[in-house]
């Protein structure tokens, strides 16, 4: 399976982070009721950009399967906490909502 992780702005579709464009060190847990993205990275511009826009961010996880169809799971931050930790280098993000889709399935 590859899995790409995407961070985008919401309203103007600009893209932060896409790991099939450029690998980043990340982690997703469950968080409580929601989820919490943390990136591994120094304080480059794009996640400037991201702490900047941080009520306006749409996450993405993209997984393709080899023996059937992606499966794209978008998570809402809505007001969720997005921060960035100097020190350990970290960039958080909480999710509290997400939709599964097969987009095969939307096809005709």
């Amino acid at each position: 399976m590859k899995e790409t992780f995407i961070v985008k702005h919401a309203v103007g579709g600009e893209i932060y982070i896409d790991t099939a464009k450029r690998a980043v060190d990340y982690r997703v847990e469950p968080a409580g009721a929601g989820w919490t993205f943390t990136v591994h990275s120094p304080l480059v511009p794009e996640l400037e950009e991201i702490l900047r826009m941080k009520d306006e961010l749409n996450v993405f996880i993209f997984r393709e399967y080899d023996d059937r169809p992606t499966v794209k799971t978008w998570y809402y931050v809505g007001d969720g906490p997005v921060k960035y930790d100097p020190e350990r280098g970290e960039l958080t993000i909480a999710a509290s909502s997400h939709i599964e889709y097969v987009p095969d399935s939307y096809q005709s």
